[in-house]
């Protein structure tokens, strides 16, 4: 596929996350790879092409790639999150970090696609997928800009959260009677599917201790609480989840039995009087999905009811729930299931009870939002 005397070069998009744009310069950056669907797309990628290297997210121009070499099929691991089979090797021409590279807003008024005034949503319809051939005229104006910052690098700070977006969101559009409806889902790769939680390390809280904790915070406020029944006779620091003040017998009757049964089983609940005011899924070393589907079980099952949810698991699950919370069975809801569900982190839990000991019982539950955090897939996607 080289290119013969005369044949001018074309330039592609090639999209990166901040984290696979740093896990291909600690590759070696030679190697550029797209989804195994874009096989036939990729094609027309030449020896001499030019790939336009683009941060989504950060949404920023980072590096200029030449193509030195025909497509090809690998599944040798360069990428964490996803395999990236159909590769092509490349030679650096411009390598930026993400604070040194350009903002598409820099090149307002200088793209075919992106005229002065032009809406954002329009701009981001040209960088949702790769590769993308671009105008000659528009890879020229990227290209300059990129040497430019190369040659006079300007520092721009960049959000650690937009450098951390997947890689794999999109964009899901049904009919709700006459409107369409976008929502923003992620589909994990099969790597992702595998849920490779590890076991309790020496010092980390348990399943059982964080069970524990948020039964006794609920009692320490006035609540009742509700524990499964099969998780009773655990105990921790020598304190038997049965023994937690305010645990209740039986739950309130206002449920049909399929609804009760699901929601015996969640493992701490909070209620006043009657009506239920939390849901907690402890998810240490067992499935995210597994807690999140009993969680969409409920609302499903009971669409009008308005609690408030959370997923506690130990810190570095957070990735995981990320994955899982926007998947299109839970982000296509009229309610998506990531707008009423929160990720509760062990160590921020811990500590802050820790630093609450002494006035549990003033606290109200709305501390747990404080300590929650929320993941909106529509907040990285924007490219």
């Amino acid at each position: 596929m080289n290119q013969t005397r005369g044949e001018r070069m074309n330039y592609w998009l090639d999209l990166f996350t901040g984290t696979t744009w740093e896990e291909f310069q600690r590759a070696g950056a030679n190697v550029s790879g797209f989804r195994e669907h874009n096989w036939a797309r990729s094609r027309n990628v030449k020896f001499g092409d030019i790939f336009l290297c683009y941060l989504t997210g950060v949404k920023r121009w980072v590096g200029l790639l030449e193509v030195v070499g025909e497509r090809y099929r690998d599944e040798t691991p360069i990428w964490g999150e996803e395999l990236f089979p159909v590769r092509f090797p490349v030679k650096p021409l411009v390598l930026l970090p993400p604070e040194h590279g350009v903002p598409m807003k820099d090149l307002e008024g200088k793209l075919s696609f992106y005229n002065t005034g032009t809406s954002s949503a329009s701009v981001a319809g040209h960088l949702r997928s790769s590769p993308t051939k671009y105008r000659f005229e528009d890879g020229n104006a990227i290209t300059a800009a990129l040497h430019t910052a190369q040659s006079s690098p300007i520092s721009r700070p960049v959000d650690p959260k937009l450098l951390a977006r997947s890689s794999n969101l999109y964009k899901l559009k049904k009919r709700s009677g006459d409107t369409e409806v976008e929502t923003i889902v992620v589909i994990p790769t099969e790597e992702e599917e595998k849920d490779t939680a590890s076991g309790d390390s020496p010092d980390a809280p348990g399943h059982t201790e964080i069970q524990w904790r948020l039964l006794n915070l609920g009692s320490q406020m006035g609540l009742n609480v509700w524990a499964p029944r099969s998780d009773r006779g655990k105990e921790w620091n020598g304190a038997r989840i049965r023994e937690v003040h305010n645990l209740l017998d039986s739950l309130p009757t206002q449920f049909d039995d399929v609804t009760n049964k699901t929601i015996e089983n969640i493992d701490v609940l909070w209620l006043k009087g009657n009506a239920i005011v939390a849901a907690f899924e402890v998810e240490h070393t067992t499935s995210i999905y597994s807690g999140l589907l009993r969680m969409s079980d409920l609302l499903t099952m009971q669409p009008n009811i308005d609690i408030k949810l959370y997923l506690a698991a130990p810190d570095e699950r957070f990735t995981k729930f990320k994955n899982e919370v926007p998947r299109p069975t839970f982000a296509s809801r009229s309610k998506p299931l990531h707008r009423v569900c929160g990720f509760l982190p062990y160590s921020t839990l811990c500590s802050q009870l820790q630093k609450a000991q002494e006035f549990l019982c003033h606290l109200n539950p709305n501390f747990i939002d404080d300590i929650a955090e929320m993941y909106d897939p529509a907040e990285e996607y924007d490219a």
